[in-house]
């Protein structure tokens, strides 16, 4: 063990030397120079590692050789000045400060920390009771002790809400899924209640408006744009207006039938007919059109509003601007291979009970409540083969093609019926939509910078600020800056948007049995195919990777 006398304080107090005779005073352990440093007037002091190692090592070799009568000489600790780190998250959005207590140093002080937030250009979500209480834990730490904490956070962007509209009304096609009930209980299916229509001034649809959102920040400062809601169109059609002190809220002008359309609703005439046979001859009417009985073989019905038949279609042909809605069953025949005797085509949507060698066109969904068999069905939305109860409902043979998802309790059936499945085929013409927007965001960047570098190439305002004609020109050129911003920043918001949809595609569409896909379904999810060679029980199918994948997960 090493004298106390052997070390002592540098002249100017800022280290500890250890002068030792390695005959007399060793051979010595690093455990015997650590004991030295703890007395008080050393124990505040930095021990430097490679000093007592070097001492040691030296100390040691020439301890018992003639070398060692000489005195050695090392400076084994010093003072050292307390410091503070400051760490910034890879998203920018929290900061933490480390602050290590002084070795017989200086402390940090609250200036020093500002410093060093202002050299790491920490500027906002500030928390100056946080960076205190840290302050508070530094007076009581032993030397070189540490403590840690987060003094700064941003804040998230909060993306705004996208416009709701919600419709206050019934529509005929809700009719076919709401049969009325007997009074023993049992349901009544050609009894489908009273007909739908409104009277001036009555409520259609009510729209709660797309907000903007707030902007961030993260401790930089930088601001976090949000993404603000999409509106959503609610335009009066005919026979409808907004209400004059809610521009909010849409009523009805005239009495008839309502009919949503795609941005919003119309109030139709009714034409009633109770036949569409060879007697009455085709129909072709501007408004909507009520069919209590049936649409004959060969004839067309065409409107500029819905479309309800209370009865049956047969190798007839519907158009529609609005719904088309078949309160039994629509009917066809297979003419030769491909071509079928019934035509329903629909800018909105489809609703029947029963449809078979049929072709169906609907920009909006289609809805068949108990079988949808060998038809061409298209939807520029999803088509559903379900009860309300989602009792049955089986899409057997055919093509369905639905841009979004296919839904139906079996698909196919047990005889291995060649059953055609086509959903979110478009997410090529989204990539391509988002490409466009990403071209002209860049050039609309390019197009700004140099915009940019003319306008700083202008000479003082001094040499042309009663220069009307040059006054002019710079003034089209920021009405041009802003309004190639205001640009830049809206198709980056519709970029946002996009890519979202994009990604999320073959997550949001896809195939749904709720009991059933039997063998000989082929299914075809984007770019993905597969033939089913066996039957599948209650599962979502999704294109997963650009291949078929069965989720049995929801049984």
């Amino acid at each position: 063990m090493l004298e106390p006398s052997v070390i002592a304080l540098s002249a100017d107090k800022s280290k500890a030397e250890l002068r030792v005779v390695p005959n007399t005073h060793g051979p010595v352990s690093a455990e015997d120079i650590h004991a030295l440093l703890t007395q008080p007037s050393f124990a505040m002091l930095f021990p430097v590692a490679p000093a007592i190692t070097k001492a040691v090592t030296e100390i040691n070799a020439l301890c018992g050789q003639k070398p060692g009568d000489h005195e050695l000489f090392f400076a084994i600790a010093e003072r050292k000045d307390g410091s503070v780190g400051i760490t910034v998250s890879d998203d920018k959005m929290h900061a933490s400060m480390k602050i290590t207590s002084a070795w017989g140093g200086k402390d940090m002080t609250l200036p020093d920390i500002l410093n060093m937030l202002k050299s790491k250009k920490i500027k906002m979500g500030l928390s100056k009771p946080k960076i205190m209480a840290l302050m508070q834990r530094l007076s009581i730490l032993p030397p070189g002790e540490s403590c840690e904490g987060v003094i700064a956070c941003g804040k998230p962007a909060i993306n705004g809400e996208n416009a709701v509209i919600t419709r206050k009304v019934a529509l005929a096609r809700e009719r076919l899924l709401q049969p009325q009930e007997r009074e023993d209980g049992s349901v009544d299916m050609r009894n489908l209640g009273a007909l739908i229509t409104v009277k001036p001034n009555d409520l259609l649809m009510v729209k709660v408006p797309a907000t903007l959102g707030t902007p961030g920040f993260n401790v930089h400062g930088d601001v976090l744009q949000q993404v603000p809601g999409k509106d959503k169109p609610m335009e009066p059609g005919p026979g409808t207006s907004l209400h004059p002190k809610d521009p909010n809220k849409l009523i009805a002008t005239l009495s008839g039938q309502p009919v949503e359309n795609r941005k919003g609703m119309q109030v139709d005439d009714m034409l009633q007919i109770k036949d569409v046979d060879v007697r009455y001859g085709h129909v072709n009417f501007k408004g909507s059109i009520l069919i209590t009985g049936d649409v004959h073989e060969g004839m067309e019905v065409k409107a500029s509003g819905d479309v309800t038949v209370m009865g049956f279609v047969e190798s007839a042909s519907i158009e529609a601007q609005g719904d088309v809605i078949v309160s039994k069953g629509v009917i066809g025949r297979l003419i030769k291979e491909q071509q079928l005797s019934t035509h329903i085509k629909a800018s909105g949507q489809i609703c029947a009970q029963f449809v078979q060698y049929s072709n169906l066109e609907a920009q909006g969904n289609i809805l068949v409540t108990k079988q949808l068999l060998h038809s061409h069905t298209t939807s520029g939305d999803s088509i559903t083969v379900s009860d309300a109860q989602s009792r049955r409902g089986d899409l057997v043979g055919g093509i369905a093609t639905a841009a979004k998802g296919i839904r139906a309790i079996a698909f196919g059936a047990t005889a291995g019926t060649k059953t055609e499945l086509f959903c979110a085929m478009h997410q090529g013409e989204l990539k391509q939509q988002l490409k466009d927007l990403d071209d002209s965001i860049k050039s609309m960047v390019v197009a700004g910078l140099e915009l940019e570098a003319r306008l700083r190439k202008l000479p003082p305002k001094t040499e042309w600020q009663n220069d009307a004609g040059m006054i002019e020109q710079v003034k089209m050129m920021l009405d041009q800056k802003n309004q190639m911003a205001a640009e830049r920043n809206k198709e980056e918001m519709e970029f946002t948007q996009h890519q979202n949809e994009v990604e999320g595609y073959f997550d949001n569409y896809f195939i749904k049995a709720e009991k059933h896909i039997f063998t000989n379904v082929e299914i075809h999810i984007g770019n993905a195919f597969n033939r089913t060679q066996r039957e599948h029980g209650p599962c979502v199918v999704k294109n997963v990777n650009q291949e078929v994948s069965y989720d049995y997960s929801n049984r």
